[in-house]
């Protein structure tokens, strides 16, 4: 088994900052105002094929996985930043078979702290060969 380390070496695919709109939370305003999520996406695969032909054909399209994070972060509501985090990962390590390991960051902006903060969120990390299909 790979360690994180040796997994995360390589190249890939850099989303970050994608700003959305959900109804995710446990409580009932989270659920039924909404608030914004921000949302990070690391998906690695071997870009020495499009580096050499300059094909689309040969990577993915960063807007396909934005796809993925947009219908995730505004579908169906979940209880938890660690489920909707979840599915991401295993939505795009299914639809995408030349991705290895996919990471994701989920950030809530707005929570109900006392204090100064950014965001507070969840990042997990998802190999194919552990988490992934097959």
């Amino acid at each position: 088994m790979e360690d994180d380390n040796e997994m995360m070496k390589g190249d890939k695919l850099i989303l970050r900052g994608l700003k959305f709109h959900g109804f995710h939370g446990v409580k009932p305003e989270e659920r039924k105002l909404g608030q914004k999520f921000l949302i990070d996406v690391d998906a690695w695969m071997d870009l020495r094929p499009a580096g050499k032909t300059d094909r689309l054909g040969d990577t993915i399209s960063y807007t396909e996985i934005y796809r993925i994070v947009k219908e995730v972060v505004e579908g169906s509501p979940h209880n938890l930043l660690e489920s909707v985090a979840e599915h991401i990962a295993t939505t795009t390590l299914t639809k995408f078979s030349q991705i290895s390991a996919v990471r994701v960051k989920v950030g809530k902006p707005h929570v109900a702290v006392h204090g100064p903060l950014d965001y507070l969120g969840v990042e997990i990390l998802r190999n194919r060969s552990i988490d992934g299909p097959k």
